[in-house]
């Protein structure tokens, strides 16, 4: 069996807070993360941090600003090769196609009304995840992945949580290698 990792956060930015106020939940966004550390997390959301409305495909770096303040549930969902493949290769078609993919604000809206809003090229990150695990045969609600949201992620039953807390409280991120400080380490040893 192999892994995957849903990750679920609020970075208690203004977007998000409003978000939440409406969908009275406590998670905002959603990544899709192929590994442990995640290390390797995708999404659609902020090309740049400091502006919400410029968003699309990003790779995302859990040790950015936004995501070191960010409450956050991360859930393992364990699958068979094939399904992991398939996801892999729909996630790294899209990252070398990004410039063709837009953030789906529109779409937003249309969850808010239960409509079924597609729009092509675009995406926001629940529906982008449900598109994913679509491609490798994984379905998670009985609902199309346009009206996806978080909390119907989090519902499902493939997934096991395996932190729940502060992003730069998980347990698994990889250390941060200051190598200005290994150098003086390595003079100071020689």
């Amino acid at each position: 069996m192999m892994e995957i990792y849903i990750v679920f956060t609020d970075t208690k930015t203004n977007l998000s807070k409003m978000i939440k106020n409406y969908t009275r939940y406590p998670f905002t966004h959603v990544s899709l993360s192929f590994s442990k550390d995640l290390s390797q997390m995708y999404s659609f959301g902020r090309k740049e941090a400091g502006n919400a409305f410029i968003g699309g495909f990003v790779k995302e770096d859990v040790r950015d600003h936004l995501f070191q303040r960010a409450d956050c549930a991360v859930c393992k969902m364990e699958l068979d090769e094939e399904s992991y493949r398939q996801i892999w290769a729909y996630v790294q078609k899209m990252e070398r196609e990004q410039h063709l993919f837009k953030y789906n604000f529109t779409g937003l809206f249309a969850v808010a009304l239960n409509y079924n809003f597609n729009r092509k090229g675009a995406y926001f990150c629940s529906q982008f995840v449900a598109e994913a695990l679509a491609a490798g045969e994984i379905r998670i609600a009985d609902k199309p992945p346009a009206l996806m949201t978080p909390r119907d992620l989090f519902a499902s039953e493939n997934l096991a949580m395996i932190h729940r807390g502060d992003m730069q409280n998980y347990p698994f991120l990889s250390p941060v290698i200051d190598y200005g400080q290994s150098a003086v380490a390595l003079e100071v040893v020689q």
